[in-house]
């Protein structure tokens, strides 16, 4: 954190919310870029956004200053996409192969902006499938560079369990990008909706 954001930090603990709106906009894409790895959709990952930093504003007072805010703030992010994953109730169920998931390119390329779009399409798809904890561990993993120890600080577990889930993870989005190259997105997220009976 630059030294003019812990200024605003300190301020913002003390409610100015101007200060607050400064760290809105220092960190809005990181955290807009989370939720939307999580959630997969435009306008829920907006909606996550701001709830991530109304709640952050919320709880500002009890946030602790010995931890990196931004692992302060993408926790909160996670934990709230976590549970809108819970809530929609769907089944969930080497990852070094697979492309980068990254929002939508608003200035594609031609053809190779085709293939990147449906590589990460496909990844988006592929992490729908892991357990709502996992999909977090991953993608503060690999997208936000946390160490295992940030990681389980965000997810309230111990360094083993994120380990553990990380391992479970990665073997199987694996096999899911090995299994089926050919299908196509919306093979993928029919197979995805359908109960398997």
């Amino acid at each position: 954190m630059s030294e003019i954001e812990s200024t605003w930090l300190k301020k913002a603990v003390k409610g100015d919310v101007e200060a607050f709106s400064r760290l809105i906009e220092a960190y809005q894409d990181p955290v807009y870029h989370l939720c939307y790895r999580m959630l997969g959709e435009p306008g829920e990952a907006e909606d996550a956004a701001q709830e991530t930093f109304l709640r952050a504003f919320q709880g500002l007072r009890r946030y602790d200053s010995q931890r990196p805010f931004s692992t302060w703030l993408l926790s909160i992010a996670a934990h709230y996409c976590i549970d809108q994953i819970r809530r929609r109730r769907l089944t969930v169920l080497s990852y070094d192969e697979m492309p980068i998931l990254d929002p939508p390119d608003t200035a594609p390329s031609p053809e190779n902006s085709l293939i990147i779009s449906e590589d990460q399409r496909r990844v988006q798809v592929l992490l729908e499938r892991l357990d709502a904890r996992d999909r977090a561990a991953i993608v503060m993993l690999y997208w936000y560079e946390f160490s295992y120890e940030e990681i389980a600080g965000a997810l309230s577990m111990s360094v083993s369990a994120v380990k553990s889930r990380l391992h479970r993870a990665r073997l199987e989005l694996a096999e899911l990008w090995g299994k089926r190259p050919s299908l196509t997105l919306e093979t993928e997220r029919t197979c995805h909706e359908s109960p398997a009976f």
